[in-house]
């Protein structure tokens, strides 16, 4: 009989093999459910030492279930999905990869914004459709010599940033409450609040977490004091932009374009007024993904398991301060 017994509650992903080997180094039987179903997931929940999940809702049915659970891991870095005040409440410790994927989503960045700035996605299908000269889509500008606005500036942000560094930009604004007036110095950025990065910004990309005080944050009254070409890049959560707001917007020409990576409801629905518009880049949340990230995501996922069980410090605990870890 195993020692520990860990549920994976996820069905994403082709191969399971990098948590497999790591959880077999601390002799844990894995348990895998491949729906999202809460009743399925609070049936297996009560005999876990420890639960990993993607996208299953975690509510407070299924952790009051768990009778000797020590942890859940999230695969990723958010975690919108599980209820933590019901953790909390149990004295189970939240885990998350806060790290795994900050170079590709900093290339995702760059890349909206680049297909935004250079209209490539738009010229593409113009073009398909046997049209040229396209000049009279909207005009481009370069990017040297611009003002960037970041919202947020932890990891993702800097590395982002120093990928921007080559672009020779005029201005770099930085708003976000726990960088100091010293971080911002020596980090080459203007310390500002979000109404001088929504008035001043050519450009504007999302890199904060969904809290009660960030959700909703860009909607109409951000959107009327924005430059008429600016550009809003998002990759960080849909809910941080208020979407009727950012549709309006985008239809009066209030500003230029947006990229976005997220949503309010994922998937995209098929009657989102976005995909009726020709002046957004649309992608299906993928700015975490390469081959590297996946291998990396999963093992660090299952490492954060590995440790607690074995009654190590794992590699990020979301509720560390409310536990007294």
């Amino acid at each position: 009989m195993a020692k520990f017994r860990v549920l994976i509650a996820d069905s994403r992903y082709d191969s399971y093999s990098e948590e497999e080997h790591v959880l077999s180094g601390i002799d844990a039987e894995i348990v895998h459910e491949k729906s999202d179903d809460e009743n399925k997931i609070a049936a297996l929940a009560g005999d876990i030492d420890g639960l990993i999940v993607n996208l299953a809702l975690i509510t407070p049915k299924i952790i009051g279930a768990m009778t000797r659970c020590k942890c859940v891991s999230r695969y990723g870095i958010g975690y919108d999905n599980v209820n933590v005040d019901a953790l909390n409440q149990k004295g189970i410790m939240l885990l998350n990869v806060p790290g795994y994927c900050v170079e590709d989503v900093s290339d995702h960045a760059m890349a909206l914004l680049l297909d935004c700035v250079r209209k490539i996605s738009r010229k593409d299908r113009h073009v398909r459709a046997g049209e040229w000269n396209l000049s009279g889509l909207q005009s481009v500008r370069r990017i040297s010599g611009k003002t960037f606005g970041f919202v947020g500036y932890g990891a993702i942000a800097r590395i982002f940033h120093r990928k921007l560094s080559g672009f020779n930009l005029g201005r770099v604004l930085v708003s976000d409450p726990v960088v100091t007036t010293k971080m911002a110095n020596d980090a080459g950025v203007e310390l500002v609040d979000l109404t001088t990065i929504c008035r001043e910004s050519d450009y504007i990309s999302l890199h904060t977490p969904v809290l009660p005080s960030t959700r909703g944050m860009i909607g109409s009254e951000q959107f009327a004091i924005m430059k008429g070409t600016a550009i809003l890049i998002n990759t960080a959560r849909g809910p941080l932009v208020d979407e009727t707001a950012l549709v309006e917007a985008l239809k009066t020409g209030r500003i230029a374009c947006a990229g976005l990576d997220t949503f309010v409801n994922e998937p995209l629905e098929s009657d989102s007024e976005l995909l009726k518009l020709d002046n957004v880049t649309l992608t299906d949340h993928a700015g975490w993904y390469s081959e590297e990230s996946q291998v990396e995501l999963q093992r660090m996922a299952a490492e954060n398991v590995a440790l607690v069980l074995t009654g190590r410090a794992p590699i990020s605990c979301v509720n560390a301060k409310e536990l007294g870890k």
